[in-house]
C-alpha cells in the first residue's frame, strides 16, 4: 500500500496561476489565481518582478486551507524553457532558476514557477521538481534541420499537456504509450503540434515561433516579408516580438484573442470572422497533416488537447480536415496539473528516477 503523500503543485501562466494540494492520488483542493493586464502592467519591465505577487497567492491558498508547507513531501511546479533535455521528471537547482529567470534559453512567465518551488524548497527542506518541462528535448536528428546552419530547430512546446493527453489515450485504448504513434495537437493561447512515435516526440511546431497562428501568435511567417518589416523602421526589436507573441494571431486581425466572442461573431454572420476563424482551423489541419507525414502515416490516432478543445465547434471544424487520415480523440483542457501530481508521484514512490538538470 503506498504511503500518501503530500504534494504542493504549481503551474504559472501568462496570466495565471493554478496551484492544488494533493494527499495521494487526490487532489484536495484546487484554486485558479487570475491577473489581469492592468494587475501585471506594473511588472512589465521584467517577469522576475512577479516573484513576490505570484508567492504571496499561493501562500494565501495555503493558508484558506488550512495547511502549510511544512506538510507537504514534494513541491512540483510546471517546467519553463531551460537546457533542452529528454522528458521526464528533474530537480529544481539553482543553474534551472537562473537559466529560467534569465531567459537563457527563452523568455516565458513559466519561468516563475520553478523559482517559487526552489524558494519554498530550501525554506522548508523539502524535494522540489519539474515534470516534462516545455524545454523537453527528443528531436529525431532530421527534425533540428531549417535551412540554414546557422540556425538550427529547436524544441520548445506543451510537452506536459501533450503527453499526458497521449498516456490517457493509451490507457483507454488498453495500451502504453510508449508502444503508440500519435500526433498530438494542444490548442490554447499556444498551440502546439507533435509527432509522438513510441514515447518520444520526435518532431514538434516551437511554441513561440513556428507552426499555426494562435489566439495571439503569428506562428509561421513568410520569411522576407518579415525581414522587410523588420527592417521597415516602424518598429524596434521589442516590438517586432510582442506582434509576433502578444499580439498576432486573431487578436491581429479581429481585435480580440478571446475565442468565444470570436464564435459568436462567426454565429451572428459575421463574414470575416468566420474567414479568419477558418484559416486557423486550416492552418491547425495543415500542421496535423505535416506530422503525420513524419510518422509515414503509422498512427494509431490523432488528439486534439488543450483550452481550445473544449469547444464543439472548433474540433468539428478541424475533424472535418483530418478525419480521413486516423481516428480522432478529444481530451478537452489541460491535465497538466494531475499530470505534475502524478510526476511527483512517481519519483517518490520510486518508480521514476529523479534527473538532475544540471549534469
Amino acid at each position: 500500500m503506498h504511503k500518501e503523500y503530500r504534494l504542493l503543485v504549481i503551474n504559472v501562466g501568462s496570466t495565471s496561476t493554478k496551484v492544488a494540494w494533493y494527499r495521494g492520488n487526490d487532489c484536495m483542493d484546487a484554486e485558479t489565481i487570475r491577473y489581469s493586464n492592468e494587475d501585471l502592467t506594473r511588472y512589465a519591465s521584467s517577469v522576475e518582478e512577479q516573484l513576490s505577487l505570484r508567492e504571496k497567492d499561493i501562500l494565501e491558498f495555503l493558508k484558506k486551507n488550512g495547511i502549510g508547507l511544512n506538510d507537504m513531501d514534494m513541491i512540483v511546479s510546471r517546467g519553463g524553457l531551460g537546457r533542452p533535455a529528454p522528458a521526464g521528471a528533474y530537480e529544481i537547482d539553482e543553474t534551472m532558476c537562473s537559466d529560467l529567470l534569465g531567459g537563457k534559453f527563452g523568455k516565458h512567465p513559466s519561468a516563475l514557477g520553478p523559482a517559487i518551488a526552489f524558494d519554498f524548497s530550501k525554506k522548508y527542506k523539502m524535494p522540489a521538481i519539474v515534470v516534462d518541462p516545455p524545454s523537453t528535448d527528443e528531436f529525431q536528428p532530421l527534425a533540428r534541420f531549417s535551412g540554414l546552419p546557422d540556425i538550427e530547430r529547436k524544441s520548445a512546446f506543451h510537452a506536459l499537456n501533450q503527453k499526458a493527453a497521449a498516456r490517457r489515450c493509451a490507457a483507454e485504448l488498453g495500451k502504453r504509450y510508449e508502444e503508440m504513434n500519435l500526433v498530438v495537437a494542444h490548442l490554447g493561447g499556444g498551440i502546439t503540434v507533435g509527432a509522438h512515435r513510441k514515447g518520444m516526440v520526435v518532431d514538434c511546431t516551437h511554441g513561440l515561433a513556428e507552426g499555426p497562428f494562435t489566439p495571439e501568435r503569428a506562428g509561421n511567417l513568410p520569411t522576407a516579408d518579415l525581414i522587410d518589416m523588420a527592417f521597415s523602421g516602424k518598429y524596434d526589436k521589442r516590438q517586432i516580438l510582442r506582434r509576433l507573441v502578444g499580439e498576432g494571431g486573431l487578436l491581429a486581425y479581429l481585435g480580440t484573442n478571446n475565442v468565444e466572442k470570436i464564435q459568436e461573431m462567426v454565429r451572428s454572420g459575421d463574414e470575416k470572422a468566420k474567414l479568419v476563424y477558418d484559416a486557423m482551423v486550416y492552418q491547425i489541419a495543415k500542421a496535423i497533416g505535416g506530422m503525420s507525414v513524419v510518422l509515414k502515416g503509422e498512427m494509431d490516432g490523432i488528439i486534439l488537447t488543450g483550452g481550445l478543445a473544449n469547444s464543439r465547434m472548433l474540433t468539428d471544424l478541424i475533424k472535418d480536415w483530418i478525419k480521413f487520415i486516423a481516428p480522432v480523440f478529444v481530451y478537452p483542457g489541460e491535465d497538466e496539473i494531475s499530470a505534475l501530481g502524478e510526476g511527483g508521484l512517481r519519483v517518490l514512490r520510486g518508480e521514476e528516477e529523479l534527473k538532475k538538470y544540471s549534469e
